[in-house]
Parts: C-alpha cells; sequence; structure tokens
C-alpha cells in the first residue's frame, strides 16, 4: 500500500476551494495538485500508473461559484 503521508488529502470525501476562472481550470488544478503530490512521494513506475489511474478515474461532485 502506498503510504504518501500527507496532510493536504486525507478524506475520502473533501471540500476544497479554489481560486480559476472557469470550473474547467479548478478541476485540472486540483487534478494536477493532487498528482504533484503523489509524485513528490516517490518518482517511480508505480506511481505513474497511479497518477494515470487518478486522471482517470477521479470524481468531482459539484463546483460552485462563490
Amino acid at each position: 500500500m502506498l503510504e504518501l503521508n500527507s496532510t493536504k488529502y486525507t478524506k475520502p470525501f473533501m471540500i476544497i476551494f479554489i481560486e480559476a476562472n472557469n470550473p474547467d481550470d479548478a478541476c485540472s488544478f486540483l487534478i494536477r495538485e493532487i498528482m504533484e503530490e503523489v509524485m513528490k512521494h516517490d518518482i517511480s513506475i508505480n506511481n505513474r500508473i497511479l497518477c494515470r489511474k487518478i486522471k482517470k478515474h477521479i470524481r468531482i461532485e459539484r463546483i460552485q461559484s462563490l
């Protein structure tokens, strides 16, 4: 099992506030940030595969403009 020792993404359901110009930018920023957190831990082939799976299977439920 992969242990990232991350304090940012610890819960399966979270609320994250992001400043972006449009919803697509917000989604891509969040996905990129999660993948960078994984790759910061270790740049291995397993983590690269995990990042591809994150990109494919991540689900963003709602984007709300404040």
